[in-house]
């Protein structure tokens, strides 16, 4: 049976070691737990929710599997502490944390099962960040959609594998069976994956966003807000036309935050492409249409032995 031995597997008690991403907006319990139903581990994207809001997420994702599953906490949320304490309340699974260091949430995480895997976007960080006392990391390259960092994730992966000792989750440009067989051979133990459950049918995300993310091509995507420290991977439109000129022209980093606001959920809620943020990795030129979760999984899992087979003929 494949993965039966997996680190990542035994770890969060998951059939298959694929992490759907946590994604603010759309990385809601509907996705969540079809992505655990199908063997994976889905993440509920808390972004910048309120307490009760996730909450309720949590317990609608409670009713809908009964499959470990996931929280995504940005720390540099307003609700963090909050939303924390909600996390060890419900004692979930898993918390994978971004934009921060999650050392002083450890302790009471720990102390009710839930493991944590921080996302890293470099090797110091890594390390910090396993002194910490975290029990895997998400090494995410610079290719993933929305918040990124500087390093691609064909250089950032082996790097962190060879520089800390818990398991290494790869993210950043992974969409298809071959880019969960090359992240194994940099060292991985598994994969996260947001961009690919994007374009599901249990996704929320409205019908134009969805669409716009079928129709890109492989640079059809642009990174904003390089010079406020905080940038962001989005397909090209006219906000970010008109981000990039206001950057551009030395633009303030409250002028560049005040255009940016509320934009990500005009694009998934609203639908208003041209207007909104429409977060996506560069691997969105690879799909081609909406597929059931279960579906997804299906083929990453059912293709895997065929991407090594691929490999080893080469390698003759």
């Amino acid at each position: 049976m494949m993965f039966e031995h997996n680190e990542i597997c035994k770890l969060l008690n998951i059939k298959y070691p694929i992490f759907q991403g946590g994604m603010a907006w759309i990385g809601t319990a509907e996705l969540a737990a079809a992505v655990s139903n199908a063997g994976g581990l889905g993440i509920i994207g808390a972004g910048h929710m309120p307490p009760d809001i996730l909450r309720a997420e949590i317990h609608k994702a409670k009713a809908w599997t009964d499959k470990p599953f996931g929280v995504n906490i940005m720390l540099m949320s307003p609700f963090v502490k909050e939303v924390m304490q909600v996390v060890v309340e419900e004692k979930l699974a898993v918390v994978t944390t971004g934009a921060g260091n999650p050392a002083e949430y450890i302790p009471a995480l720990k102390e009710v099962g839930t493991k944590v895997i921080p996302v890293v976007a470099s090797v110091a960080l890594a390390k910090r960040l396993v002194r910490t006392g975290v029990d895997a990391v998400i090494a995410e390259g610079t290719e993933s959609g929305g918040h990124i960092g500087d390093i691609t994730t064909m250089a950032l992966v082996p790097q962190v594998v060879d520089a800390v000792d818990v398991p290494v989750i790869a993210a950043g440009g992974i969409g298809d069976s071959r880019g969960i067989a090359a992240a194994f051979a940099l060292g991985a133990k598994g994969v996260q994956m947001g961009s690919r459950f994007v374009v599901s049918d249990e996704c929320i995300a409205h019908e134009n966003y969805k669409n716009l993310v079928l129709k890109a091509k492989d640079r059809s995507t642009v990174v904003t807000g390089r010079t406020t420290g905080h940038p962001v991977r989005v397909i090209g439109n006219k906000l970010t036309r008109e981000y990039l000129a206001l950057e551009s022209s030395g633009a303030s980093v409250e002028e560049l935050e005040k255009l940016g606001a509320g934009k990500l959920h005009l694009a998934t809620h609203g639908g208003d492409v041209d207007n909104g943020s429409v977060m996506i990795g560069q691997i969105s030129g690879m799909f081609q249409e909406i597929k059931p979760v279960q579906t997804i999984v299906d083929d990453l899992v059912n293709n895997i032995e065929s991407a090594v087979a691929a490999i080893q003929n080469n390698l003759k």
